[in-house]
């Protein structure tokens, strides 16, 4: 029942966005000729349901082509909410009170430049990663701090690359980390692209004095998590699938699958393998066990998974069904870190969330 709700749910959101772009169309262009109006329609929405069919049936690979699609509509109505409210407000002033068609020509030059602008602000967003600084203090004691370097869903792919991932080792470098965390999602489904571009070189400098670890997110489990742990290992990084390490004598890394692998350990039992008297990390791509987590001898869990929605209004959604959604937060003695992610999934562009990196300052407890 759920699945056919949020599917009829999207279908009619769909021919309602796809309806208002042929009107913004009809007003831009001032088109008037009631059959250009009727083609316009018609033709938009072929379009949209066509490719909505195209991706049903399977008969090519269009779930982009659908995703940005959605997102030139979404833009599309964005835009014009800001137009009427615009309309509505010149109205009141003098100049435009008795020339409608003087307020109609202003309009039609702006709307196209808020359109790019949002554009071009989103694809910004997604491409230029900004880091966030935090320090924490755990309750357990610590030889010395630790400064971590963690950020999550990669996706590499066809849209983020060794470009992304010089930028990304660069961060890390500036910053002086001392180990670096990577909670899932590294690839984006599979290593095709990753080797075609030959991404191997810019992975492997990613490096930091005690080491380079990750997790699978559910995009590495799609059926070619195999070759994806190699390519993640033969980087120079170590895939953590439910295991415990102790690092440098200092504190306890635990790192476990996403949950599309059924047969993943209970956070609970690989604690078994740890001491509790010491601190202990967790990566876990998704935040969904936070609340069962932090009842947990956890004192940092760092995951990823929701892109803190990457385009507006979905960061509403994940903040709704997640306990942290988004950000820092402490609960009982465990802190809690969710990354939007150093990638993005599906389209090349991020509105109301921003390519990130954290860096976090991890110091122990004083004792007297």
């Amino acid at each position: 029942m759920k699945f056919p709700l949020i599917f009829i749910t999207v279908l009619i959101l769909l021919q309602f966005l796809t309806y208002n772009l042929a009107r913004v169309l009809m007003w831009q262009f001032n088109i008037r000729h009631q059959r250009a109006r009727k083609w316009i329609i018609a033709l938009l929405f072929v379009f949209t349901d066509g490719l909505l069919l195209i991706h049903a049936l399977h008969l090519v690979q269009a779930f982009r082509f659908v995703a940005n699609w959605l997102v030139v509509l979404w833009f599309t109505f964005m835009v014009t909410v800001v137009v009427v409210t615009l309309a509505k407000i010149l109205r009141k002033f003098k100049h435009y009170q008795n020339d409608a068609n003087l307020l109609n020509r202003d309009l039609r030059v702006v709307a196209p430049l808020l359109w790019v602008g949002l554009f071009g602000w989103a694809f910004y967003n997604a491409y230029t990663p900004v880091v966030k600084h935090i320090s924490i203090e755990i309750d357990k004691p610590l030889a010395k701090p630790v400064r971590i370097g963690m950020t999550a869903d990669l996706h590499l792919g066809r849209l983020v690359g060794a470009r992304q991932l010089d930028k990304l080792a660069n961060i890390m470098q500036q910053n002086q980390v001392d180990i670096i965390l990577l909670p899932g999602d590294i690839m984006d489904d599979d290593t095709v692209v990753y080797e075609a571009d030959q991404m191997q070189p810019h992975l492997t400098k990613l490096r930091a004095p005690l080491g380079v670890y990750a997790t699978l997110g559910n995009h590495d489990l799609f059926g070619h998590q195999n070759e994806i742990v190699q390519a993640i290992e033969q980087a120079g990084i170590q895939v953590l699938w439910d295991d415990v390490l102790h690092i440098d004598n200092r504190f306890w890394l635990v790192g476990r699958p996403d949950n599309l692998d059924t047969h993943r350990a209970q956070t609970a039992d690989l604690l078994k393998h740890t001491n509790p008297r010491e601190p202990v990390f967790l990566l876990d791509h998704r935040p969904d066990k936070i609340n069962e987590h932090s009842q947990l001898p956890i004192d940092l869990q760092v995951s990823g998974h929701v892109h803190n929605g990457q385009i507006f209004p979905l960061n509403f959604l994940v903040y709704a069904i997640n306990r942290v959604s988004y950000g820092y937060e402490k609960i009982n003695q465990g802190h809690f870190v969710v990354t939007s992610g150093f990638g993005f999934w599906g389209v090349p562009f991020r509105l109301a969330s921003q390519s990130e990196v954290w860096i976090i300052d991890v110091k122990g407890k004083s004792i007297h």
